[in-house]
């Protein structure tokens, strides 16, 4: 998939993340509760440079009574990689898409080897 990366402005990009969003089918969004979905640049530090996404939240199937409300999960989608793995626009709103449905698994308790399996890796 590697090529000439692409450039995209990110109020353009930030409209891809949320087509990717609003493509969760209705029954699995109403499950997604104290959530939000964040843009940055690029990953933090400690992080792989080309690391397009990322989860940070308490699974709902590793959830119980101690968890209750508070700040919410966190999924990151990181521009910069994403930009850099894309040589067209039709690619990056695949691999948008394809990271956001990838993250939003995690929330759900689904492990990368699993997403793997799905086409989701």
């Amino acid at each position: 998939m590697a090529g000439v990366p692409i450039e995209m402005d990110p109020v353009r990009f930030d409209r891809l993340v949320d087509a990717a969003l609003d493509e969760i089918p209705d029954e699995l969004a109403r499950l997604v509760r104290n959530v939000v979905v964040l843009v940055e640049e690029s990953p933090p530090p400690g992080e792989p440079a080309d690391l397009l996404g990322l989860y940070e939240g308490v699974a709902l199937t590793e959830r119980d009574s101690t968890v209750l409300g508070g700040l919410p999960d966190r999924i990151f989608i990181f521009r910069g990689p994403l930009l850099d793995l894309c040589s067209s626009e039709e690619e990056l709103v695949e691999e948008v898409r394809i990271t956001v449905v990838h993250e939003v698994a995690h929330h759900f308790g689904i492990d990368d080897d699993r997403l793997h399996e799905l086409g989701y890796g």
